[in-house]
């Protein structure tokens, strides 16, 4: 079965497109034509290219296919934005014998949402044969037919259209008959058998013959059927209609039995109008269940149910046979009338649940298709909505509606609608049909908190707790969800010079106030705050209320007595005349409160008294009056001790005491007040500080004296190791050059000075002369004591001990140090420090020998300084031997003095020359032997 190519055809059509929520009108309609039969999942048409779609738009915009029929034959690859076949395809069950089969669907898009119509042509193929409806065909033929007869046949059915359909017949053999094919009125193939020579029945009573139907497909296909023909005897005319074609109506949803037509033949012959036999010629299977015919008198009725929407028009071929075998035939064609029997269908095409309450009037909701099946007016088509929602329906093409928004919605009024859509058709009477969309409004941030009051007064108690609540604000907000979760927050402000939250704070979440620390009434009566309620919406909306807070006061002040005033350093005293009458004022105790209200209501009273019967006290206005004549028996000496008490709960007094003197004269007061004792009250606080103060220090002083004394004692401990150690280590002098540098000029890099102390080195004061020369020779043993000296020059004189083997100067080529030896000048005796290596390494009795007559050099300087010691003497003649320690088998050198700046060259130092004591001859003569 060959395929064809597919074809595809553009035609334009206006449909909509809908964005987000507003409608765009598009030009343009995909046509596609494909094969029938095709397998499933073949390919249609590449709809995003088609289109002009991006594949991913498919994808994201959910793209899906709408049918109004109960058939999807064509499925979407939203991945590769293709059609390809779902269902299998037979034209011939589409369309029947329509020749042109298409069928249409839409392609629907969201985000934004967007409508297509697509079309698919299913092109025939040939794949249906031509069908007789007999296999064997009898005719029964008198043997007088004279030549040109005329014989109809059934004809052969090939369900395939245009080029496929069946094209012409062929007849085997043709010794007596041919073939003779008319158009009738309904386009199809009649057959007609022409006797071309008369028959003879007594030569031949049955002739056998072949009828073949050939289509026009590649490759082609047939069909054939058998013909039995009878010879008969006499029977000289055949049957005739009255009309070549039957035209009736029938309305749809007829009942059975309905007559619908009468169809009549007649036969020239006699009796054989009587013997005529009517039949439906080759009728199909839908006409034999619907239809009948009365093979006597030729009536037609229904026998099955009518549908207009499945069959408009149906015709058929009626055929009348005598009793000698001739027949005619002829067509009825039966219109369907329609009648309003289909009620409107409502399908959902696109339909958004939930729609936000600040969508603007016109947005659309729902895509909505409604098909009739009825005809004319009866698929006229009316959709409405209730007239008390805010709602409408907009046509956007034929069958097409759109569901929109009328005016503004406000969720907070309505949060679910239910809306009920009617279809009302046009027919009579009209049918309808209902369908209702739950709409819920989604909540958008439209709505700031609310509180109940524009203002709040709050009232706390002074001395209050601190983190207690003593206030709560609530804030409502007509949204839902986020946008309905209140946060309360505390706006800037300062109060006395610092911020609010210094004092106040508030749950963001309850709304409660609490008090940071502790309110003063004496200082702060009465302030202001504003706090803002803000919702979780996106942008936040919020609102403001004042809160007016009142601190109450409690009675936490004593009064003060302001007059007489109490000191401890004098003595104040109210004098009363010996003639003073009844009611004499004395004085006046004057105090006062810091609270307020009944708190500062003070009364006066009088607690203790010398002679209670001469004094009073007003209870209000604390003036001290007599009560009787004084007398001269009344003592000069009066004491009063006043109580001030206020009226707080509980009540808080502060106490006064009031001299009083009665006498005439300030001579008299005088000598009677001279024993008054004052009372003096000693700060018990200070007198602790100070003993206290006092401890520590003495602490620290102590802790200071044990810490000085441990450090002179660690200090002679390590100058007592020092000089036991210093006298037995053999040292050789060395001293390296001192070269200028060339960055810096000529300066030298190290200085040496004369160094000088007195007897007690511990105590004595370092005294810098002035610098040496670079040719000057360093004593540096005249850093110690005086008394060290005499040691080193008792240790001389007596027997000196054999020097240690192991002890022996580095034979290598070069010192370790930053110079080795110089070379021996001739005629010079001794060692020469200088630079570079020893030509000839000097034996063990040299070593020996140069070490020996060093030590009589030091002795000999030692003796000579005594205590003659003069500060200006250069001492230049002595070498240091404890510059420079070398180690037998190191390369190591120990400096007894790092810090020690040294000369770039020493002077020779003869040592043959020097002055020898009797024990280093000794000791010579004993090393020269061995």
């Amino acid at each position: 079965m060959a395929m064809r190519k597919n074809r595809l055809f553009e035609w334009p059509l206006c449909v909509f497109v809908v964005c987000g929520f507003s409608v765009y009108p598009v030009a343009g309609q995909v046509r596609y034509s494909i094969p029938e039969e095709m397998t499933l999942g073949s390919f249609v048409g590449d709809i995003a290219k088609d289109l002009g779609l991006e594949p991913q738009r498919l994808v994201a915009g959910r793209a899906r296919i709408f049918s109004a029929g109960d058939s999807e034959y064509v499925g979407l690859d939203r991945e590769k934005g293709q059609l390809l076949v779902k269902e299998r395809m037979d034209r011939e069950q589409l369309c029947a014998e329509m020749p042109a089969c298409s069928f249409s669907f839409d392609v629907i898009l969201e985000n934004p949402m967007e409508l297509f119509r697509v079309t698919v042509e299913v092109v025939d193929i040939n794949d249906n044969s031509p069908v007789f409806p007999k296999r064997e065909i009898e005719l029964e033929i008198s043997e007088l037919a004279v030549p040109g007869a005329r014989f109809s046949m059934e004809s052969a059915v090939d369900q395939d259209v245009g080029e496929n359909a069946l094209q012409k017949y062929i007849l085997n053999p043709t010794d007596h008959f041919n073939l003779n094919i008319q158009g009738r009125i309904d386009d199809s193939k009649h057959i007609e058998m022409v006797l071309q020579k008369p028959l003879d029945r007594e030569k031949t009573k049955h002739h056998y013959l072949t009828l073949t139907a050939v289509d026009g497909g590649d490759p082609q296909r047939s069909g054939t059927v058998k013909i039995h023909i009878v010879v008969l005897d006499v029977n000289d005319n055949a049957p005739a209609f009255s009309q070549a074609t039957y035209k009736a109506f029938v309305p749809e949803n007829a009942v059975k039995g309905t007559l619908i037509t009468t169809v009549s033949a007649t036969d020239a012959d006699e009796g054989s109008s009587v013997n005529i036999e009517y039949y439906f010629e080759h009728a199909t299977k839908s006409i034999q269940e619907l239809f009948t015919i009365d093979p006597i008198s030729g009536e037609v009725r229904v026998v099955g149910d009518i549908d207009y929407e499945k069959n408009k028009r149906f015709q058929m071929k009626v055929k009348a046979k005598d009793l000698g075998g001739l027949t005619d035939s002829c067509g009825i064609v039966i219109d369907v009338i329609d009648v309003n029997d289909n009620i409107p269908k409502i399908t959902v095409m696109s339909f958004s649940s939930a729609l936000p309450e600040d969508s603007v009037p016109g947005t659309i909701i729902a895509m909505i298709n409604i098909q009739d099946l009825d005809s004319a007016e009866n698929a006229e088509i009316t959709c409405s909505v209730h007239n008390n929602l805010p709602f409408k329906m907009e046509s956007s093409l034929s069958n097409y509606y759109n569901l929109v928004t009328e005016s503004v919605l406000d969720r907070e009024q309505t949060a679910e609608y239910n809306i009920t859509i009617t279809a009302v058709d046009g027919g009579s009477p009209p049918l309808s049909s209902k369908k209702t969309l739950s709409l819920k409004i989604s909540d958008v941030n439209d709505h700031s908190p609310q509180f109940q009051q524009e203002s709040y007064d709050a009232y706390v108690f002074e001395n209050n707790v601190p983190s207690r609540s003593f206030f709560s604000v609530s804030a409502t907000d007509a949204d839902l969800g986020p946008n309905a979760k209140v946060s309360y927050f505390l706006e800037d402000g300062s109060l006395n010079g610092a911020p609010l939250s210094a004092y106040l704070t508030v749950n963001s979440d309850s709304g409660v106030l609490y008090a940071v620390k502790p309110f003063d009434y004496e200082q702060i009566k009465s302030f202001k705050i504003n706090v803002k309620a803000q919702d979780g919406g996106s942008p936040p909306l919020s609102g403001n209320v004042t809160i007016n807070i009142f601190i109450k006061d409690q009675n936490d002040n004593a009064p003060q007595v302001l007059y007489p005033v109490q000191t401890s350093s004098s003595l104040v005293a109210e004098m009363v005349p010996r003639s003073a009458d009844v009611g004499y004022l004395v004085t006046k105790v004057v105090a006062v409160d810091v609270d307020s209200g009944q708190n500062a209501w003070l009364s006066y009273k009088l607690q203790k008294a010398t002679d209670r019967a001469l004094f009073e006290v007003g209870l209000q206005n604390g003036e001290i009056r007599t009560i009787r004549q004084v007398t001269d028996k009344d003592a000069v000496k009066q004491k009063l001790t006043v109580v001030v008490e206020d009226n707080g709960q509980p009540s808080r007094s502060a106490t006064v005491i009031v001299n009083v003197a009665v006498a005439d004269s300030f001579p008299e007061v005088l000598s009677e007040f001279t024993d008054f004792t004052v009372d003096r009250e000693y700060d018990n606080k200070l007198t602790f500080y100070l003993v206290l103060a006092l401890a520590v220090v003495s602490v620290l002083f102590i802790f200071s004296i044990i810490a000085i004394v441990t450090v002179k004692i660690y200090r002679w401990r390590q100058n007592r190791l020092f000089y036991k150690s210093a006298a037995n280590l053999p040292v050789i002098p060395y001293y390296p050059p001192v070269y200028p540098d060339g960055n810096l000029g000529t300066l030298q890099r190290v200085y040496n000075y004369e160094v000088c102390g007195t007897t007690d080195s511990r105590m004595s004061n370092v005294k810098i002369v002035r610098p040496y020369s670079q040719n000057t020779l360093v004593d540096v043993s005249c850093m110690g004591t005086m008394q060290r000296e005499e040691r080193k020059q008792e240790d001389v004189n007596g027997e000196q001990n054999p020097p240690n083997n192991d002890w022996r100067l580095n034979q290598q080529g070069q010192r370790p140090g930053p110079s080795g030896a110089g070379p021996h000048p001739e005629g010079a005796g001794g060692v020469v420090a200088g630079t570079g290596p020893w030509p000839n390494p000097p034996t063990e009795a040299e070593q020996i020998q140069a070490l020996m007559a060093a030590a009589n050099q030091v002795s000999e300087a030692t003796a000579t300084l005594g205590p003659r010691y003069n500060a200006q003497f250069p001492m230049q003649h002595v070498p240091d031997y404890r510059q420079n320690v070398y180690i037998p088998g190191s390369t190591a050198t120990l400096t007894a003095n790092p810090l020690q700046g040294l000369p770039q060259a020493m002077p020779q130092v003869d040592i043959h020359n020097a002055a020898q004591t009797p024990a280093s001859k000794k000791k010579s003569t004993k090393k020269d032997k061995k």
